[in-house]
This record gives structure tokens, C-alpha cells and sequence, in this order.
């Protein structure tokens, strides 16, 4: 995948992403946030709630966590994160029985 920019409201806007995913207690930093995104845009998923897309991924910290973005611009790719937050993993596929 290749390089995705983001766009960041400022730390001290308490109406904007950073504040909301970041501050108000979702435990979740911004570098968590890209690396989540960068390296799961692609099989990205659509939100239940609110149709944005949906990426879901493991941190280097150890997370997991789903985050929920605005694809803003294809050329640069370019998204706003809306939300994120640590989820339980998947759960490991049952093996069938032959």
C-alpha cells in the first residue's frame, strides 16, 4: 500500500478528531491510528453505523482496534479519521474436520 496522508483537527479542538479519538478516553494514540489504516486500507470494510469505511488492524502496542474514516481525496489518498477504539480480535477460524 502505498503512502496515505491524514488530516488532523487541532490537539486543542475539543469538537474535532483528534480530541475525540485521542483525548477523550478511547486510549488510542494517533500513530496507532495510521498504522491501523496504512496497513489495512485495502481491505477496508463499510461501517455498520454510519457507511464510512472501517479498517480493523493490530497495533505494534499490541491492539486491536477498528477505525472509522472519511476517504477524502484518491489522488493522494488522503482520510480523515472519525473514530477509533479497541475491539476484541477475531476469533480464530474453526478448522473443519475432514
Amino acid at each position: 500500500m502505498g503512502r496515505v496522508a491524514f488530516i488532523w483537527d487541532l490537539e486543542v479542538d475539543p469538537d474535532g478528531n483528534y480530541w475525540h479519538i485521542c483525548v477523550e478516553g478511547h486510549g488510542v494514540t494517533r500513530e496507532e491510528v495510521e498504522e491501523v489504516v496504512t496497513g489495512n486500507y485495502q481491505i477496508a470494510t463499510q461501517s455498520r453505523s454510519s457507511g464510512q469505511p472501517e479498517a480493523f488492524g493490530w497495533t505494534a502496542s499490541g491492539k486491536f482496534l477498528t477505525v472509522v474514516f472519511e476517504q477524502v481525496s484518491d489522488d493522494p489518498l488522503t482520510v480523515y479519521p472519525i473514530t477509533a477504539y479497541e475491539v476484541p480480535p477475531p476469533s480464530p477460524r474453526k478448522r473443519r474436520k475432514r
